[in-house]
């Protein structure tokens, strides 16, 4: 792959900078109930060296009942500091599970105005499998100002999508599996309905990714759109169940040269629980 640190970037490339002085890297990693997984608890056996542990449930607006909303910027200001990430530096985003969460945080970023950020293909899962170097102690840092320019065309919220979704001047994707997006299995949180957003089109975020959890080749990425019937000349939403895999997506357009992208921060999570809100399925 080609390596771009304001998108995607090998493992080779981020062993080979492990010692830049102005490299932070974050372990990003999040699960869904059912992975019975602990992402703080897996950083805390072994994560790669000097990475910073970014809890996506805490580093959040809490003030909202909706699961793991982007967080207020005073609060990212706040938070990012004391990781020890800030103005200056090239942050590098991976997960456990290879790439599924990292993008949510590298979103995150860019919706604060940073654009030096990069996800690890193939995550903490291939750097192991490569023998590469790890570490189970947090790394010392000191507090680095940040310098926040909120983007808010990167985000939508959900008058922004029922309009798109009426109007149909927006391509909105949706990246849950086929069987939630149709309708056909139970949501995995209590009380949502099932189906999705009206004309809204189904792009599961595992099409995206290759089965070792890397991300396709560019040109690859590109087919997968065509072949999907992906309309790009509008602007795009993403979403999916709570605005984590929708980012994955939302990655893949950036990758391709697609910058007319935001992604829908509620989503199902949102979207599901709101009777007066149309759903569709099948």
């Amino acid at each position: 792959m080609t390596d771009d640190p304001k998108t995607l970037v090998s493992t080779k490339w981020l062993e080979d900078h492990l010692n830049d002085p102005d490299l932070r890297i974050i372990d990003a990693s999040w699960y869904l109930p059912d992975m019975n997984r602990d992402g703080r608890a897996e950083y805390d056996r072994g994560h790669i060296p000097n990475a910073r542990f970014f809890d996506i449930d805490e580093i959040s607006d809490t003030r909202s009942a909706l699961p793991h909303m982007a967080p207020p910027v005073e609060k990212f200001m706040s938070r990012s500091r004391a990781l020890g990430v800030g103005d200056g530096h090239q942050i590098v985003v991976y997960d456990g599970a290879g790439l599924f969460s990292a993008a949510r945080v590298w979103w995150l970023y860019r919706l604060m105005g940073k654009t030096d950020v990069a996800v690890l293909d193939g995550g903490y899962p291939k750097w192991i499998a490569e023998g590469r170097p790890t570490e189970d102690l947090p790394p010392v840092h000191k507090e680095r100002h940040i310098t926040i320019h909120r983007q808010a065309p990167l985000v939508r919220d959900v008058t922004q999508v029922a309009a798109a979704s009426k109007l149909g001047d927006h391509t909105i994707l949706d990246a849950r599996g086929a069987p939630r997006f149709k309708g056909e299995e139970p949501e995995p949180r209590k009380g949502l309905r099932a189906g999705h957003i009206p004309n809204s089109q189904n792009l599961p975020y595992k099409s995206v990714l290759n089965a070792d959890g890397t991300m396709k080749s560019v040109s690859e990425l590109r087919e997968v759109f065509h072949d999907a019937k992906v309309d790009l000349s509008k602007p795009v939403i993403t979403t999916c169940g709570s605005g984590v895999t929708a980012a994955i997506l939302s990655l893949a357009l950036e990758r391709i040269g697609n910058r007319n992208h935001a992604l829908y921060d509620g989503s199902w999570a949102e979207w599901g629980q709101f009777e007066q809100l149309a759903v569709e399925t099948g």
